[in-house]
């Protein structure tokens, strides 16, 4: 089906990305799963191409391209390749709006020309180990005092979190409030007091740094606030529907990919004297699952197109989020299945893209977080 959300200069920055990642990215990759980390020279290769400059100005050191269709292109081209621990949507798609948002002139000139050019990585810190999906349940803290913020607490789970220079961190600056004591701090790299432990070692995503972030006494400037104290929650709430989107047009595009590899192979494989596209029932799985995908890229290009033009809800992004994330591990699971025992074979990528698969209904918001929201909608 033809996809009509894209103008030419669109695909024109496609056919640019897909030749950078071809050249910087494709010979390594590999090693950098083994390895669980991608070096900071392709951050900076990217940031000098303009690949991560997506919604900074001009003025801020940016391209002054603010259409989310751009951004959707990266994280499309990077599931279809299957380069799944290269984070830049997390810096270009929920970081720096943080900042370019929120930031005030003096804040957006210091980070967002580092960030746009890759010579800084972002990370966004919310994830503790006692509170996921319940922000309010955060436990990391940050005290007042004068021109500063001691703070203090831990967080887990943070893609990008050994390669960043710039966290923006989720705080308790007023515990006794709930959902109004919650604000934004960025942290920056050597701080004293801010560490990071280990690498940590997860089922997929091997590329992907994800790591711990401790802070002990931390003196965070006042200056380094992000918006108004108190109000943390309220930009969390405004800014994550962005967040959803971008996981979803991955697995959006890595469910497409999988197929697509399945269907090759089934074309190439022959058991019973026959290809195993020949059997009734692999045409009628995929047959089932080609119909899945096109329903779901249906309505992820309208969701894309309405994110573009200011209509998306935050219940629309959560359905986006909710049903092409379960979308994706169904189609990786069966497709998986259709390969037989090579597909559980590492060196096969569609076993590779099984273990990444598993993470999209997590992080970003669980699926039974996403129905809440959805569900709460219906009840106003």
């Amino acid at each position: 089906m033809e996809r009509r959300i894209f103008t030419p200069e669109h695909q024109l920055f496609r056919q640019s990305f897909r030749t950078f990642l071809e050249r910087e990215a494709a010979p390594h990759y590999l090693r950098w799963e083994e390895e669980g980390i991608v070096p900071r020279s392709l951050w900076e290769k990217a940031g000098a191409t303009g690949f991560l400059s997506m919604g900074v100005s001009e003025d801020d050191g940016g391209s002054g391209v603010d259409d989310y269709r751009y951004n959707a292109i990266v994280v499309e081209e990077l599931s279809t390749a299957h380069f799944s621990g290269i984070g830049f949507p997390v810096h270009t798609d929920i970081v720096i709006p943080y900042i370019a948002h929120l930031g005030t002139p003096e804040q957006r000139a210091r980070w967002l020309p580092r960030l746009a050019g890759g010579t800084a990585v972002g990370s966004i810190a919310m994830t503790e180990p006692g509170a996921g999906s319940d922000l309010a349940g955060i436990r990391t803290n940050a005290r007042r005092e004068g021109d500063t913020y001691i703070l203090n607490g831990q967080k887990t789970f943070i893609s990008n979190g050994i390669n960043c220079d710039i966290a923006v961190v989720v705080v308790k600056t007023d515990p006794s409030k709930g959902h109004h004591g919650v604000s934004l701090l960025v942290v920056e790299r050597g701080m004293e007091g801010f560490t990071r432990g280990r690498n940590l070692e997860k089922l997929g995503m091997h590329a992907q740094d994800t790591a711990e972030l401790f802070f002990s006494d931390v003196r965070v400037p006042a200056t380094n606030l992000l918006g108004k104290e108190g109000y943390g929650f309220a930009y969390l709430m405004h800014e994550l529907p962005q967040e959803r989107m971008t996981i979803a047009v991955g697995s959006m595009s890595a469910a497409e990919a999988a197929f697509e590899w399945t269907v090759k192979y089934c074309h190439e494989r022959s058991a019973f004297g026959k290809r195993i596209g020949d059997f009734q029932n692999t045409r009628f799985v995929l047959a089932e699952l080609k119909t899945e995908l096109t329903i779901g890229r249906v309505f992820m290009d309208r969701c894309i197109e309405d994110h573009v033009a200011g209509k998306l809800s935050a219940e629309e992004a959560s359905m986006a989020k909710l049903w092409i994330t379960e979308l994706h591990t169904r189609v990786v699971d069966r497709c998986l299945q259709l390969h037989g025992g090579y597909g559980y074979m590492h060196e096969y990528p569609i076993g590779r893209a099984y273990l990444d698969a598993r993470v999209q209904t997590i992080y970003g918001g669980t699926s039974e977080i996403m129905k809440e929201i959805i569900g709460r909608s219906l009840f106003k």
